[in-house]
């Protein structure tokens, strides 16, 4: 506002006053209160199933390896080896906002080039107990993710078996960047 602007509106507010709080005055909330919620585009494409689910025993334990992967990268993983670059909590969580929650944390980092995280779900002390559900979904939805290589448990003073180590396969640029790197050794 320009100096000229703000006099003329100062002369025309001259004589206005505020009005009185009273009981015979209500005053109506404004109609858009409501914050509007961002639509969330990665979700359109979430292929994590929530259908029926079989719970997994709570004394069996979390681990997949998909075919191909090397048994000494499974050791590492299980001895907690590899530092972890990222971790996602789940828990007191329903399984529709988990099943959200970890589609979103794998994509990202599968974009961000990191290859070792941390997924704490929780255990539950009864069969059928929530952390329970949430673990068993977890078990079905990591398979589901073509770029996660293996899954276990995580050593105790990680979570024990309330969380997972999960293993990504390599982005196409840090497979790039290893053969670079051998290729100069080889020279």
């Amino acid at each position: 506002m320009n100096p000229d602007d703000k006099s003329f509106f100062l002369d025309a507010m001259e004589d206005v006053q505020p009005l009185k709080r009273s009981p015979d005055i209500h005053w109506q909330p404004s109609r858009n209160t409501r914050l509007r919620q961002e639509m969330d585009t990665e979700q359109l494409d979430n292929f994590l199933t929530l259908g029926f689910l079989e719970l997994l025993p709570l004394e069996e334990a979390l681990v997949f390896q998909r075919e191909g992967v090397q048994q000494g990268v499974i050791d590492k993983l299980r001895s907690g080896k590899y530092a972890r670059q990222a971790s996602l909590n789940l828990l007191r969580q329903p399984a529709e906002r988990c099943r959200q929650m970890l589609y979103s944390f794998i994509r990202q980092a599968g974009r961000d080039g990191l290859r070792n995280l941390i997924i704490i779900h929780g255990k539950g002390r009864e069969q059928n107990s929530h952390p329970n559900v949430v673990r068993s979904y977890l078990a079905r939805w990591l398979t589901e993710f073509e770029e996660v290589q293996a899954f276990c448990v995580a050593l105790p003073h990680h979570g024990g078996s309330g969380a997972c180590y999960v293993s990504l396969r390599k982005s196409d640029e840090a497979k790039q960047e290893n053969w670079e790197r051998h290729a100069k050794r080889s020279r």
